[in-house]
């Protein structure tokens, strides 16, 4: 398998994770200003919970996931879980960048001051932990089906 296709199915594993955190924080908990509305309103659909719900499924498992798999080997440490959260929190830095500088008159991140912040950034670093580890159980199945235990590689 590609290293876009694991990507996108250690995505897949990652999002489903992570939606159903933010699913009990929308629906039970109610902390914290959910990030499916949020993602809606960075896309001009305030209050569209199932455009937030779709967009960021979307990104969670096709861009981010597939491009968690064409950066892995340049991302810091060799622990793919650290890689995988030092991805997620430079997204969440992005995520921050535009929010704050390129469209502040939106108003897109929650009023609420640093827990709702601070909920985000423990989203995507769950987000992150899940998507190394899974990319790299990836990464182990493709080679030990390539070169099984105790076979040499053919030549």
């Amino acid at each position: 398998m590609s290293r876009v296709k694991n990507g996108i199915v250690a995505g897949l594993t990652a999002t489903v994770i992570v939606a159903a955190v933010e699913a009990i924080n929308m629906y039970v908990l109610k902390m914290f200003t959910p990030f499916p509305l949020i993602v809606a309103k960075m896309f001009g659909m305030p209050g569209n919970a199932a455009a937030g719900w779709a967009l960021h499924i979307l990104f969670g498992i096709v861009v981010l996931g597939g491009l968690f798999g064409l950066l892995y080997d340049r991302l810091p440490t060799k622990v793919a879980m650290a890689k995988g959260i030092a991805f997620a929190v430079g997204a969440w830095v992005v995520l921050m960048i535009y929010a704050t500088m390129i469209v502040p008159d939106q108003r897109i991140i929650p009023s609420g001051g640093f827990e709702g912040l601070a909920w985000m950034l423990v989203t995507h670093a769950i987000y992150g932990a899940v998507l190394g580890s899974t990319f790299e159980r990836l990464l182990k199945r493709e080679k030990a089906h390539i070169h099984p235990m105790g076979a040499a590689p053919a030549h």
